[in-house]
């Protein structure tokens, strides 16, 4: 656990020196999308309702950074919206992308017991590979002090995602979310995107967690998205 503090925390130094890698121009990309039910790492964030997204991303050579937005609802007098921030670097080693990142999760009418309660940091080490059309990744997110006074926590996962017919992709991950003062889990999804169009993509997708006692936004669940990208 220490060695992955001091990676992850050699990462966040990373980010902050990457001005230093240049390209020819600043790009940037936007996306919007509509869902069933926000689902964030297997819990229901919006206690099963719909919910409206939206981002902005910047990228620079291998820096980029952006900001991401969707309503949420953890219940009476909590957050009605959440706002990330991010920024990183996304190097290659030969055929393996890299991507070293920080994060912080904001929330809008964050009141709690203790105001502001909810948002947090985390720092992001993860890889992808190509193994003939499937793609392979993992990641790793630590956070120093998770909301609510949850102490040290660690989410690792492997995803994976392989084309299947032209314009459908089969894609699932597995994680497990360890939180030093609550109670961890593990979770997974598995899920088909269809490309409506160079834009536009439709994706169907099942998530379960193995702690269903937590209360219901732990359970499974099929959930409906609609994103387009541009």
């Amino acid at each position: 656990m220490k060695a992955m503090k001091i990676a992850l925390a050699a990462a966040a130094a990373t980010v902050a020196l990457s001005g230093a890698a240049m390209a020819e121009e600043l790009k940037l990309s936007y996306n919007l999308g509509v869902t069933s039910d926000y689902v964030f790492r297997g819990v229901s964030q919006t206690q099963e309702d719909p919910a409206v997204q939206g981002g902005i991303d910047a990228s620079y050579g291998i820096a980029y950074a952006g900001v991401w937005a969707s309503n949420v609802d953890f219940g009476a007098d909590d957050p009605t919206a959440e706002i990330d921030l991010y920024a990183g670097v996304k190097p290659t080693v030969g055929d393996t992308s890299l991507d070293f990142g920080v994060l912080y999760y904001g929330y809008v009418e964050d009141k709690g017991l203790t105001p502001g309660q909810f948002g947090y940091f985390e720092a992001k080490a993860a890889a992808s590979h190509a193994f003939g059309p499937a793609t392979l990744g993992a990641a790793v997110y630590w956070s120093p002090e998770y909301p609510g006074k949850g102490g040290d926590a660690v989410y690792v996962e492997g995803n994976a995602a392989v084309p299947v017919a032209p314009k459908l992709t089969l894609s699932g991950a597995v994680g497990h979310q360890d939180i030093e003062n609550y109670k961890s889990y593990n979770t997974w999804n598995v899920g088909l995107g269809y490309a409506l169009t160079d834009k536009l993509t439709l994706d169907v997708r099942y998530h379960d967690t193995d702690e269903h006692g937590l209360g219901k936004i732990y359970g499974s669940r099929g959930v409906v998205s609609l994103k387009a990208a541009f």
